[in-house]
C-alpha cells in the first residue's frame, strides 16, 4: 500500500470520529436551549401527550375517530392507511433501528422536572419511535386524504416536539425517526397504491349536458335506502334540481314519468336503487347521475365517486362516461317471454350470482330489520354454510355441482391485499368464478377469495366471458344480482350491453 493510500486510511477514521463529535455536541446544545426555553401552556399540554403516543394509542384512538367522524370512504381508508404505516414503523424501529445504534438516552439535569417524564424510557435513545409513529401516521393518513392530513399534521409534530421536550430523546433522534416514519407510510404506498394513483375508472369519455345549478336534473331518492341527509345535501348543491323522494315500491313509476321532464335523471340510494335506474336511463337514451346513499355503493365507489360533492361536480362540468350493463335473461328454451321481451331481462351493474350468496341475502333481509345488519349478515352467513346440497346446473354446457356461481360486470382487479374492484367499467367481459361443491363450503369460499381472479384449483376456477349459459335449474332456485333476490328460470344467458349506459364523473378524482 503507498503511503498516500495509508494517509487516507488513517485520516478517514478520524474525520468520521470529529464528525460525529460535532453533531453529538450540536445535538446536545440543542437539547439544552429547548430545555433553557419557557413556552407558556406546553408544561401541562406535551408531557402528557407525550404520554398519549405511548404503544401508539393517541393514533389509534386517532383512526378510530376519523373512521367514525368522515362521511366517505376516503376517511376510512386514510384511518386504515395511517395505522398500517404506524405499524411498519413501529415494526423496523424497534426490531432493527434501535438494536443497530445503542444510545443513551440524554441527561435530563438540564431539564426543569416538571416536563420530564413520570415513567423514564428504558430503550436506546436512538432513533425515536414515537417520532416515527406519529410521522407514518401522519403522512399515511394524507396520503389518501389531503384534508384529515392537515388536522393530524399538527398533532403528530407536536407528539415529536414532546420527546425532545420532556428530554427522552436528542433532536437528531426525533429527526431520523420521522424521516423513518415517513418512508414507511411511502413503502406501504407502494405495496398498496392510494385511490389517486389507481387508473380512473370507467372509459371512455361521454357527452353528457352541463347542469349548473342541477338546472334539467330530476333525481329520485328511495327513502328506505338511508339517505336522508344525503338527499338534503343534493338540495343544497343543486338548488335547480327537482329531488323526488319515494318509497321502494314506487321507484320504478318516478323513474318512468322523470324521464319526460328531465335532461338527465339522478338516482339517491345503494346498488339496487342505482341498478333500477341505471335499466330506464338506458332504455331512454338519458345521461344517469349517480348519488351514493345506500348501505352498500360498490358501483359508485368503482366509479369513482364517493360523495355527493362528486357527483354534482360531475353534472354541473357535464363531465361523464360510457360504462357497460350486465344482462341475464331466460334462455330460448323457456318460452317466448325469453326472447326479446325487455320486461323479461334484468340488468346489473356489479354482479349475478347462484348458489349460497342469494340464500344468504333472503337471509339477511328478513333478519335485519330484527337485529340490524351485520347481525343479520352473521346470522345467514352460518346457516347457508352448514353444509346443505349445493346447486347443481349446466355452466356452458356441463353440468356440474357447485356451490356459488359469480358473474361480475367487469373484471375484478386485486390492489395488494385490498378486496377486488374494477378498473375498467367498459370492457365488454364478465368476471365468472365458480366455488366447486365438496366439503366445507365455508373454507371453499374463504380459499376462492383469497385466490382471486382468474385462477384454477380444485376448489375455484375463474375466467373472462362475453357470455354465460345456465340451464338445468331446479324450480324455486334463486338467483341475485345487486343485492336483489328473485326466483331463477330454469335456463338463463348471461352477458352484457357494451357502453350503454351514460354515467356523469369527474375527470378530477381528488
Amino acid at each position: 500500500m503507498s503511503d498516500a493510500h495509508a494517509q487516507n486510511a488513517q485520516a478517514t477514521p478520524q474525520l468520521l470520529t470529529r464528525i460525529s463529535t460535532l453533531l453529538h455536541r450540536w445535538d446536545r446544545q440543542l437539547l439544552h436551549n429547548v430545555a433553557a426555553q419557557h413556552w407558556p401552556g406546553a408544561e401541562p399540554v406535551l408531557p402528557r401527550l407525550s404520554h398519549s403516543a405511548n404503544h401508539g394509542l393517541l393514533w389509534f384512538g386517532t383512526a378510530a375517530g376519523i373512521a367514525a367522524l368522515g362521511r366517505e370512504p376516503r376517511s376510512r381508508r386514510a384511518a386504515a392507511r395511517g395505522v398500517a404505516s404506524l405499524a411498519l414503523a413501529s415494526t423496523v424501529i424497534n426490531t432493527v433501528g434501535k438494536r443497530s445504534v445503542r444510545r443513551a438516552r440524554p441527561v435530563l439535569e438540564a431539564v426543569p422536572v416538571i416536563r420530564r417524564l413520570k415513567r423514564q424510557p428504558f430503550t436506546t435513545s436512538f432513533p425515536s419511535g414515537h417520532a416515527a409513529s406519529a410521522a407514518a401516521f401522519a403522512t399515511g393518513v394524507a396520503l389518501e386524504s389531503k384534508g384529515w392530513g392537515a388536522v393530524v399534521a399538527p398533532v403528530a409534530a407536536a407528539v415529536a416536539l414532546s420527546r425532545v421536550y420532556t428530554g427522552a430523546h436528542y433532536p437528531s433522534d426525533v429527526l431520523v425517526g420521522a424521516a423513518l416514519g415517513v418512508g414507511a407510510a411511502f413503502a406501504v404506498r407502494g405495496a398498496v397504491p392510494t385511490r389517486s394513483q389507481l387508473p380512473a375508472p370507467g372509459r371512455p369519455h361521454a357527452d353528457a349536458p352541463a347542469l349548473p345549478g342541477g338546472e334539467g336534473l330530476v333525481v329520485v331518492v328511495n327513502r328506505q335506502a338511508g339517505s336522508a341527509g344525503s338527499a338534503a345535501l343534493v338540495r343544497e348543491k343543486m338548488p335547480l334540481a327537482e329531488v323526488v323522494e319515494c318509497a321502494p315500491e314506487g321507484l320504478t313509476a318516478e323513474l318512468e314519468k322523470a324521464v319526460g321532464r328531465c335532461q338527465a335523471l339522478g338516482i339517491l340510494g345503494g346498488d339496487g336503487t342505482i341498478n333500477s335506474a341505471a335499466s330506464v336511463a338506458a332504455a331512454h337514451g338519458l345521461p344517469l347521475a349517480v348519488f351514493p346513499g345506500g348501505t352498500f355503493n360498490h358501483f359508485t365507489y368503482d366509479l369513482g365517486i364517493e360523495s355527493v360533492d362528486d357527483t354534482c361536480r360531475a353534472v354541473e362540468g357535464g363531465e361523464a362516461v360510457r360504462v357497460d350493463l350486465g344482462r341475464f335473461r331466460p334462455g330460448p328454451d323457456c318460452g317466448e317471454s325469453g326472447g326479446e321481451d325487455r320486461d323479461a331481462t334484468r340488468h346489473f351493474l356489479n354482479t349475478f350470482s347462484l348458489g349460497v350468496y342469494p340464500e344468504l341475502v333472503r337471509i339477511r333481509e328478513h333478519w335485519s330489520p330484527r337485529i340490524g345488519g351485520w347481525a343479520a349478515g352473521v346470522l345467514a352467513a352460518a346457516i347457508v354454510l352448514r353444509g346443505e346440497h349445493p346447486l347443481e346446473a349446466e355452466v356452458q354446457g356441463r353440468r356440474r355441482p357447485m356451490w356459488l356461481l359469480f358473474a361480475g360486470n367487469g373484471i375484478y382487479q386485486r390492489v395488494g391485499p385490498t378486496p377486488g374492484r374494477r378498473q375498467d367499467l367498459s370492457d365488454g367481459l364478465l368476471d365468472v368464478r365458480v366455488v366447486h361443491a365438496g366439503r366445507l363450503p365455508g373454507l371453499r369460499l374463504l380459499a376462492a377469495a383469497l385466490a382471486g381472479p382468474l385462477s384454477r384449483s380444485p376448489v375455484h376456477a375463474a375466467q373472462k366471458l362475453r357470455q354465460l349459459r345456465i340451464g338445468g335449474l331446479a324450480p324455486g332456485t334463486l338467483l341475485a344480482y345487486d343485492g336483489e333476490v328473485m326466483a331463477a328460470p330454469r335456463e338463463l344467458v348471461v352477458d352484457k350491453e357494451v357502453q350503454a349506459l351514460t354515467v356523469y364523473r369527474p375527470q378530477a378524482l381528488l
